[in-house]
């Protein structure tokens, strides 16, 4: 079931980012005059545009290897790659020293077969020239997170199938709008991506949980809560041994918040769950319905 879907359906969610992601590339590419201007101020103004000038060297720079080669602040390049911005607390001066450091790494870097302007007396590239550089540098930046893209399509496509068979068995989906609670969902409806506050060890200090599905069966009783479901897939068995303390963690922290009696946390599943993943979640008293068999959910009192 998923090599069908992914055959069918992972081209198009990835070629739909690289569109973007080139529309983004171009954009980048605009402010630095085609990579022949990389200067402080203009990644102080457009501090996105990291990622880009990371893909657009030769080689390919990760993240710590542009903070290893330029002897800047990790603070400083993190914050630019996660949250789109300059750090606040960071001093004017110190910013502007740290991305004109970045700017001589990247420009001494730049792939002269990809912006091949560069080598030029006249630096001037044709439109098609930059849509190829552009093209070239989404590939790689979508090439770097290319299993995230296809997750996201997968669950997507996951929820979608809850959701019609919820609806086909009479649930209703509340909205973020509804202002519904977890807690305090009316029988027979359900949400996505609801946030669930968990203490974390020690309880002093609380985070917000997203869970995937959480529904309330129709014959629930008062004071019960709704159940949970976090849509997983996999195209190939090593990813889920790396991925399968996420849940084990997420289950810990909802028992020690609301007590182990009350929480039901399960899985959702589409794609290459062996046997060992799914022992080490049944150990940890996750249960799981596989796609292919969505109607095992009634087995849950739904």
């Amino acid at each position: 079931m998923y090599n069908e879907w992914f055959l069918q359906f992972a081209p198009k969610a990835f070629r739909e980012t690289r569109i973007q992601t080139t529309r983004d590339v171009e954009a980048a590419l605009r402010f630095t005059d085609n990579l022949t201007n990389i200067q402080p101020a203009i990644m102080e103004k457009y501090p996105e545009i990291l990622p880009t000038l990371r893909m657009s060297t030769c080689p390919p720079l990760a993240v710590d290897r542009l903070i290893g080669l330029s002897g800047i602040s990790s603070n400083l390049v993190k914050c630019m790659e996660i949250e789109k911005k300059l750090p606040v607390r960071m001093a004017a001066a110190t910013i502007d020293t740290e991305l004109a450091k970045i700017a001589t790494v990247i420009e001494r870097m730049a792939d002269p077969d990809i912006f091949v302007w560069l080598s030029r007396k006249e630096p001037s590239p044709s439109e098609i020239e930059v849509h190829r550089a552009a093209t070239i540098v989404a590939d790689r930046l979508c090439g770097a997170v290319a299993n995230p893209i296809i997750r996201n399509a997968q669950e997507k496509r996951q929820l979608a199938a809850i959701k019609a068979w919820l609806e086909a068995h009479n649930y209703r989906q509340l909205h973020g709008c509804d202002g519904a609670k977890f807690d305090a969902m009316p029988p027979g409806t359900f949400s996505f991506r609801m946030n669930v506050p968990v203490k974390l060890e020690g309880g002093i200090q609380s985070v917000i949980i997203p869970i995937d599905a959480v529904i309330s069966p129709k014959a629930t009783r008062k004071g019960n809560f709704p159940i949970f479901f976090e849509a997983k897939s996999a195209g190939d068995f090593t990813n889920t041994n790396k991925r399968r303390k996420e849940e084990a963690v997420k289950i810990a922290q909802l028992r020690s918040t609301y007590g182990k009696k009350k929480v039901q946390f399960n899985l959702f599943l589409c794609g290459y769950f062996d046997s060992g993943y799914l022992g080490y979640e049944a150990a940890e008293g996750i249960d799981w319905v596989w796609e292919h068999r969505i109607d095992d959910l009634a087995k849950f009192g739904l």
